[in-house]
């Protein structure tokens, strides 16, 4: 019964070989939305460039001109995607793969333990309070009742060191912006508590349990939430039951508007760490206090400079312990004893090195009361390893195969953690680990309707342009033969220190189960190799990435696992950014592209919203030479008019306020209007979403089929077995 679903889909694409080359150009032939050109040219450094869709920079909602341009687009889109037969059938393959109870790793406080469930097809995951770790436990919150279409989700949770309270934010729409609220653990009763314009930073309990620190940016304008720069946030300490106003201010910089903080309290309730970061760089500033130090106390400085990584892990009384990649690009863990230092000594000369750099590269780190549980990346595939808090080595944490581990979080004084394990073929399975005897057991496995035994992974490796060599991972069905012939989907990030390790995914699942390849290479710009990789692959190094992922795609059609007319590249926010730079760089390459919730305005990125985050690892045109490289790849300064460009589904969603739906808007009218081939451009614009975090099950399958359903005509699919 497993592959009935195919049935339907090789019926009605039976003739599709036969005749798409005569129905190609009446199908493509589409009538795009006229997209008024202005004479907008901006001169940086010298040099005039022109800027015609400026005008789509405006709010969606305030708009009513981009908003009449995106309906219109939506419109064509929805038409298209509705005219392939074999989409409904995506579809429901999708809902039946989708529907399964999924789990995240458990957190114990007070002797509670918190986690995620979704029933399968349930909108928002909803959050349930235990006395035991795989017990079935209460529902706490179940997001799914604050809105009927699912577009109010759960953001970050905190709970009170005695497990009596919980803080937590509510996000609408997808948006970055949360609400805080409080409620009481045993009755579920909501305190009266309402804290706004909140976005990053989470929550921080005193140890009396009675308020908690957290961050906030200022009010913005009117109808400028979604658009304007996220600056000037301040640290806040709230007292429950006092209004928000009232609040104490605790740490600001308004002489450095856009940097952004991150305060830890250590367990043993002795110090306040401040972390301090400029950009999304890992590297950041340090400063401390005592927590029993008055609120004007000001912070004492640790690391001052944005060299390094300084991670706070916790402290054995006056010793602090900090992941850095001071003087170890693949990171290593540091001590240092507070209650020795003087003003004259240089912070970096007193540290203790605790566990070593090893060729491996040190993802994270949990400081428990006596080990330090550590999480490598090696190849790609996760280790993890215990030492002593003197760095000697106690064992290896046992994983059930090759893929990903994550979790391992806890206080200082626990005795288990929990992790969950995964892999392109595996669900993610849940385990718990003994910290005394370091033995690991599952106490959760889901059933998914996907037979992994008939499915692979292997990683291999290849060499790009300038010779460096770079892992993939390739997933397919068991057998697949190498004929050049094999729809292959090409997903790839590279940038902001971020590593694409192994997991599991139903989009990936249903790919394969129609014949497909999932291929995911490791670019320069993310976190793989450590910070010499990402190095590699940022600002001035950037086209590195693109070169890589360019050599990922020639070195698949070398190996015969697929050809140009049935390769499609995919990625998301800095990898939608990959693709259009791919895309304009090399239209004759690919078979389709999938940009989504792309940076693909490198002129203008850090205008708006969270772009100015950005600038340490693109650049900005404030810097001439940073302008040419940004320029020399910008997608949409790079669309040429008479280019033939493949296949495209240029993806956004009107609450993206991470990455402002104007950067797809500005590159998919200027493909559409330089666009010399039959090939499709379409944009798919979600409403009431934003860049991807609380999206809903419905729309994360509607999105998805709409997705495989344009690459299974664009890429001339016949189907799977």
């Amino acid at each position: 019964m497993r592959f009935l679903w195919w049935v339907t889909l090789i019926v009605v694409s039976f003739c599709w070989d036969d005749c798409v080359e005569k129905s190609w150009a009446k199908e493509s032939a589409l009538k795009y939305p006229d997209a008024r050109r202005e004479d907008q040219v901006d001169t940086f450094h010298g040099v005039d460039v022109p800027d015609p869709y400026r005008w789509m920079e405006e709010d969606v909602r305030t708009s009513e001109e981009v908003a009449e341009w995106v309906a219109a687009e939506n419109e064509i889109t929805r038409k298209y995607l509705e005219a392939i037969p074999e989409r409904a059938g995506i579809e429901e393959r999708l809902t039946k793969l989708w529907n399964f109870e999924r789990y995240s790793v458990p957190t114990q406080t007070a002797g509670k333990f918190f986690y995620l469930k979704n029933d399968g097809l349930q909108n928002q995951a909803v959050l349930y309070v235990a006395d035991t770790a795989d017990g079935a436990g209460r529902v706490l919150i179940d997001p799914n009742s604050w809105s009927e279409d699912g577009t109010v989700s759960l953001g970050f949770m905190a709970e009170s060191d005695d497990a009596q309270y919980l803080a937590y934010g509510r996000k609408d729409a997808g948006s970055d912006w949360s609400t805080i609220y409080v409620m009481d653990i045993a009755s579920g009763e909501q305190l009266p508590d309402k804290l706004e314009w909140v976005r990053w930073g989470g929550v921080q309990w005193n140890a009396e349990g009675t308020g908690f620190y957290y961050t906030r940016y200022p009010e913005p304008e009117t109808d400028e939430q979604h658009q304007a720069l996220a600056i000037k946030p301040a640290i806040h300490f709230h007292k429950l039951g006092e209004k928000q106003e009232e609040d104490e201010l605790i740490y600001s910089r308004p002489d450095e508007p856009t940097w952004s903080f991150d305060l830890r309290r250590s367990d043993d309730n002795q110090f306040l760490v401040l972390m301090i970061s400029r950009s999304t760089d890992p590297q950041n500033q340090v400063f401390f206090k005592r927590v029993d130090e008055s609120v004007d106390a000001p912070f004492r400085p640790l690391i001052e400079d944005f060299e390094n990584q300084f991670w706070f892990l916790g402290n054995v009384d006056e010793q602090l312990y900090f992941l850095t990649d001071f003087e170890a690009p693949t990171k290593r863990v540091v001590s240092l004893d507070v209650a020795s230092l003087t003003g004259d000594q240089s912070v970096r000369k007193r540290m203790t090195e605790i566990v070593p750099a090893d060729e491996a590269t040190l993802e994270g780190v949990v400081l428990f009361k006596d080990q330090l549980v550590a999480m490598y990346l090696k190849d790609v595939i996760s280790k993890v390893k215990a030492f002593e808090l003197d760095g000697k080595f106690l064992h290896d944490v046992g994983l059930p195969g090759i893929g990903s581990a994550n979790g391992f979080s806890g206080r200082q004084s626990d005795t288990e953690t929990f992790f969950s394990f995964t892999s392109y073929v595996a669900p993610a399975s849940i385990f718990r680990l003994d910290l005394e005897s370091g033995k690991s057991t599952l106490i959760r496995q889901p059933e998914v309707e996907f037979d992994r035994s008939l499915f692979e992974s292997r990683q291999a490796f290849y060499t790009s342009k300038d010779g460096t060599r770079v892992p993939i991972i390739i997933s397919h069905r068991k057998g697949l033969e190498r004929n050049s012939e094999n729809p292959t989907l090409l997903y790839g990030y590279g940038g902001f220190d971020i590593s694409l390790s192994p997991y599991f995914s139903v989009a990936y699942a249903t790919w394969m189960e129609m014949g497909g390849v999932v291929a995911v290479p490791n670019l320069r710009g993310g976190g793989e190799y450590g910070e010499a990789w990402h190095q590699a692959g940022k600002k001035l190094n950037k086209q590195n990435v693109f070169d890589d992922f360019i050599a990922a795609a020639e070195w698949l059609i070398d190996e015969k696992y697929t050809s140009t007319p049935k390769l499609a590249i995919m990625g998301g926010s800095n990898g939608g950014l990959l693709v259009g730079a791919s895309l304009t760089q090399r239209p004759d390459l690919f078979g389709a592209c999938l940009p989504a919730v792309g940076v693909l305005d490198m002129l203008r990125y850090q205008n708006f919203t969270a772009g100015h985050f950005w600038r340490d690892e693109y650049g900005t045109v404030d810097d001439e030479e940073e302008f040419r490289a940004l320029l020399a790849y910008s997608p949409y300064h790079n669309v040429k008019p008479g280019t033939v460009y493949p296949p495209t589904m240029i993806l956004t969603a009107d609450t993206d306020d991470r990455v402002v739906p104007m950067h797809s808007f500005k590159f998919g009218a200027a493909l559409q209007a330089a666009q010399a081939g039959p090939a499709p451009i379409l944009m798919r614009i979600e409403t009431r979403a934003g860049h991807g975090a609380g999206t809903p099950t419905t729309k994360k399958i509607e999105e998805t089929a709409d997705c495989w359903a344009f690459l299974w005509k664009n890429l001339r699919m016949s189907g799977g077995e």
